[in-house]
């Protein structure tokens, strides 16, 4: 079982997750939506897409941008289309 923590709390937690470059990304529906709040923020990866962002709040406390999706992949990254990875010291586990 692969989980992420943040400020204490399980963010994420599954055993399906996909290693893309080093990031795990969870299955949309192992994610605690509680604790996301969406971004207006975007960047682009050369073969995966356009990413969204995620801003994580738990207890109060912010963590800007620390998860991003891509909700429609290019072709050569369909296997992670909607997954979700963290950064921004979200613990992986």
């Amino acid at each position: 079982m692969t989980t992420a923590t943040w400020n204490g709390a399980i963010v994420a937690q599954s055993d399906n997750c996909i290693i893309v470059e080093g990031n795990q990304y969870f299955p949309p529906d192992s994610v605690n939506q509680e604790y996301f709040k969406a971004s207006d923020t975007h960047s682009t990866c050369g073969w995966k897409g356009t990413a969204n962002y995620y801003t994580i709040v738990v207890n109060g406390q912010e963590n800007k941008d620390a998860a991003w999706y891509y909700p429609e992949t290019k072709e050569k990254a369909k296997e992670i289309e909607g997954y979700i990875a963290f950064w921004k010291g979200v613990k992986i586990s």
